[in-house]
């Protein structure tokens, strides 16, 4: 109704009458409500005055809309169910499948590719240097030429091309391209989860996300973000070991997760009495990864008693805003909380989410390409 009409039926003596929205905006409303419903039960765990969550939701509703236009559908109940996992047997039952027990399971049967060996050797020597590290990678032609075509994304920033595996160290430094090729040999390692229970390119693009978002976190606070890249990266390792050696139990946490929708980690204390991180932990520690990676992994769904509390709680947030990126491209599982004091040792506004996700969806599919 156009002011013209208003204004004739005012002359008319008509008070009121009962508008009508056109055919094509009534299916658009119920499209709208349909998306914050199915957005809303991601948040059901979360405060919802926390100024952070209120804008997540608000970036969450508004990119499954434009996925909803681009042929997004939305999730029906079936999906929440896993597929059948009768035949897989677990390797430990419940009640005495401790963490330990699993990880020392795990390491027992550990074939990592050669490189990792070496790589620790260099980080484990403080005299190492630039050209050690640069031999080192350099045995291993294929791993050296994926490290190389990370370090020259638009993602990583240098102006330059980067030829060689010595200029990049000699850019990036001795431990943050160390600890960066630890993270990258490690997707290799793990290969043989059954799909029934988790798709690894799923998987891998979920950790992707979250070390895409905790390298532009850092950077925000000017923290040595190659580090954080590889963080956010393995920051669920723990999750593929539980995964390998508890099959069934872990199919009854995803349902519960799916079903419930509670945060995966809490179904995992809930269905195991244990979660990944503790899984994590071990399992780095045996690994012999770096101290300071493995203190903000463990921890970060409970940065408050970490030793690096800010760096857990970059972490932490990396992993929501992933799980929030996923809401419209297949994810299933409710976002976990976080404190108001680790929301404010970020140091960031509500409003600055936005830039964030951007920056995200323009570098992730390329990072993916390198890795993937």
């Amino acid at each position: 109704m156009t002011q013209e009409h208003i204004e004739a039926l005012r002359t008319l003596g008509v008070s009121a009458v009962f508008v009508r929205f056109p055919a094509h905006m009534e299916p658009q409303r119920e499209i709208e409500r349909q998306v914050q419903e199915h957005v809303r039960n991601f948040f059901i765990f979360v405060d919802p005055d926390h100024e952070a969550f209120v804008e997540l939701y608000r970036i969450a509703v508004q990119r499954s809309l434009k996925a909803f236009r681009d042929g997004w559908i939305i999730p029906c109940e079936e999906v929440l169910h896993a597929k059948n996992v009768e035949h897989l047997s677990d390797l430990f039952f419940k009640d005495a499948g401790e963490p330990g027990d699993i990880v020392r399971h795990e390491v027992g049967l550990a074939s990592f590719p050669d490189i990792y060996f070496k790589i620790r050797e260099v980080l484990d020597n403080p005299k190492s240097s630039a050209q050690d590290v640069a031999r080192v990678v350099n045995t291993d032609v294929g791993f050296s030429a994926k490290l190389l075509k990370l370090v020259n994304s638009p993602f990583f920033g240098f102006s330059t091309t980067i030829d060689s595996v010595a200029r990049a160290v000699s850019l990036v430094g001795v431990k943050e391209i160390s600890t960066l090729a630890l993270g990258i040999s490690t997707i290799n390692y793990f290969q043989n989860i059954p799909p029934e229970l988790m798709d690894m390119r799923t998987f891998w693009r979920h950790s992707l996300r979250c070390a895409v978002f905790a390298k532009l976190l850092a950077a925000k606070k000017n923290l040595p973000s190659d580090r954080f890249f590889t963080a956010g990266l393995l920051h669920d390792v723990g999750r593929l070991v539980i995964f390998k050696n508890m099959p069934y139990a872990s199919v009854e946490a995803l349902l519960y997760a799916r079903s419930d929708m509670v945060p995966l980690v809490e179904a995992e204390t809930a269905v195991l009495g244990y979660n990944h991180t503790d899984v994590s932990k071990l399992l780095l520690e045996a690994w012999k990864f770096p101290a300071v990676l493995i203190d903000i992994i463990a921890h970060h769904h409970a940065p408050e008693i970490a030793h690096a509390r800010e760096e857990a709680g970059i972490i932490q947030f990396a992993d929501i805003m992933a799980n929030v990126a996923e809401i419209s491209a297949g994810g299933l599982f409710a976002l976990p909380g976080m404190a108001q004091e680790d929301w404010k040792l970020l140091g960031l506004m509500p409003r600055e989410l936005t830039l964030l996700i951007n920056l995200h969806d323009e570098h992730f599919e390329e990072i993916t390409s390198v890795l993937l």
